[in-house]
């Protein structure tokens, strides 16, 4: 690979979903935390920035947002970890949004915002080493038409290439990054710099459990497992029928087999395009049992070593993190990075 990575983390809710400033921003992330990342065996991280903490409404840089993302750069070089610059969300598009927040794909004035945007990081950061530092055009497009993300992101892209031929871009496929979605995404033909993405968090029921956000499927609170079928037979027959039918319609054996059919689309691609592959995002909530969180991480980070793909998990610290809220290790430490 010639931005060679192989095991990573994200930086969540630094510069990114978050309303945290001024001096609580910058506790968020500091010069202690890259160092204690570098040790533990990583050798890059994950850096997610928002249009809005980044640009003011009307297009003018906030300032101390740049002068964070060129301090926590200048910490990864210092302590050799690789960066990928990650545009989260923008104000035209944020992955967890109706299509009213995706307006990415049907207004002409988003996509021309979204190329500015790469147009002013790019002169921002082109004079940092393409062997330390890339870039990742968009987290987890949703686009109702695939050929709608296809068309959409050659607009940075192409603003990028203009001026940074040798950049390492990475551009993921549709629909939150899916699997699934690789046969319809068509990345640039023809460019040895680019570095492919896949999310993975399959199946639902283990790796959101409970989580709150998630809406009707949170409201599941029963026993799960991994491997085998994520809900129980007994538990399913607890269940009220209207819901006991939405949790069956999800409730699929899995296993590490399963795991590897499920990314084959993804590295399918890869191979016809002489592409590497990076699995960013993969995690499960904090709320699950620690013995499914293990063994389900166990089998993720064995599947993508067994095929080479590099991989950054979700997340450094939070609700699916390496290290808690109080900065303690999670049982995801022991699983990745245990023997």
């Amino acid at each position: 690979m010639k931005f060679p990575i192989r095991r990573g983390t994200n930086i969540s809710h630094w510069l990114s979903q978050s309303t945290a400033r001024g001096l609580e921003r910058r506790r968020r992330f500091t010069r202690d935390d890259v160092r204690r990342l570098a040790d533990l065996g990583l050798d890059h991280l994950r850096l997610p920035v928002d249009e809005e903490q980044l640009w003011t409404p009307e297009g003018r840089r906030d300032m101390e947002a740049w002068d964070l993302l060129n301090e926590g750069l200048d910490w990864c070089r210092a302590e050799n970890l690789r960066a990928v610059v990650d545009l989260h969300i923008l104000r035209c598009h944020y992955f967890n949004a109706g299509p009213e927040g995706r307006t990415l794909f049907s207004d002409a004035t988003a996509v021309a915002r979204f190329a500015e945007c790469w147009s002013d990081l790019s002169r921002e950061l082109r004079g940092r080493s393409n062997d330390w530092v890339a870039y990742e055009l968009l987290n987890e497009p949703v686009a109702e038409d695939p050929a709608d993300w296809n068309r959409v992101l050659r607009a940075p892209y192409r603003v990028i290439r203009e001026a940074e031929p040798n950049r390492m871009i990475a551009i993921g496929s549709n629909r939150w990054n899916s699997v699934a979605a690789y046969p319809a995404f068509d990345p640039p033909a023809n460019d040895p710099n680019i570095l492919l993405v896949f999310h993975f968090y399959s199946p639902m029921l283990i790796t959101h459990y409970t989580a709150p956000w998630c809406k009707r499927l949170c409201e599941y609170r029963g026993p799960i497992r991994y491997p085998g079928t994520p809900v129980p037979e007994e538990a399913l027959a607890t269940l009220e029928p209207d819901f006991r039918e939405y949790i069956r319609g999800m409730n699929e054996p899995f296993d590490i087999e399963v795991m590897e059919r499920q990314i084959e689309p993804a590295r399918k691609k890869a191979a016809a395009l002489h592409l590497p592959l990076w699995c960013n995002e993969f995690g499960v909530y904090e709320k699950a049992p620690d013995d499914v969180r293990r063994a389900w991480y166990r089998d993720i980070r064995t599947v993508l070593e067994r095929h080479g793909i590099a991989w950054a998990n979700w997340d450094f610290r939070g609700g699916f993190g390496l290290f808690d809220r109080n900065d303690q290790p999670t049982v995801v430490v022991d699983a990745l990075f245990g023997s």
